[in-house]
């Protein structure tokens, strides 16, 4: 429950955190400042050959971490396609498409100590102003983690209410879900209280 890395190694994996997280940042900047269609339908496919480039299994395990971006795609396709701006709109989901990607291809290859060693990096200056900064470097890691997950659980429970049910009743998926999550929430902290449980101060 404590990590949702891909089980194999890559070479991604030898990269550090902080140069991944780094990286992303750059690109997810970078890809707004291109305009070309052309450009950004390259960089599609070479976000894909780098998923293949891992194996077969990583690849898919990246693509289904994508699935849930449908809707989003759906909507942003549609519209655009009334409007009569094609391009436009195909250069939005190209953009959500690869910057996603990269994201979740940090996620599955970073371990959660090192996505919070990271982070407490980042958040040190807190330190000074007397913020435990510890305890927040996992809240924000444990929170990173665990949305795609989320996202993932939320759209197999509407499939299997769609498949049960005709109407438009997606809001009858909150309260399994919410109890899904408070159970996840429960598991993490047996986990981490069998662990040591969470530090109590920033020193030691």
């Amino acid at each position: 429950m404590l990590t949702l890395t891909v089980p194999q190694k890559t070479i991604f994996h030898k990269i550090s955190a902080g140069q991944k997280l780094l990286a992303l940042c750059v690109i997810s900047t970078a890809l707004f400042q291109i305009k070309s269609l052309i450009v950004l339908a390259c960089l599609t496919c070479a976000v894909v050959a780098l998923y293949l480039s891992q194996g077969f299994s990583f690849a898919k395990f990246g693509a289904r971490m994508l699935w849930p971006l449908w809707p989003f795609v759906l909507i942003i396709g549609i519209y655009h396609g009334i409007t009569n701006d094609i391009g436009v709109g195909c250069e939005i989901i190209l953009r959500m498409l690869i910057t996603v990607a990269f994201a979740n291809m940090v996620t599955m290859t970073t371990s959660l100590n090192d996505m919070i060693d990271v982070l407490l990096r980042l958040l040190r200056p807190l330190n000074w102003i007397g913020i435990s900064t510890k305890p927040l470097a996992l809240t924000i890691a444990l929170f990173i983690r665990f949305i795609p997950s989320l996202i993932e659980r939320g759209i197999t429970m509407h499939a299997a209410l769609r498949a049960r049910s005709r109407g438009k009743s997606g809001w009858r998926i909150v309260v399994p879900l919410t109890l899904s999550v408070l159970n996840d929430a429960d598991h993490v902290a047996n986990a981490l209280r069998a662990r040591g449980g969470v530090w109590t101060n920033d020193e030691g």
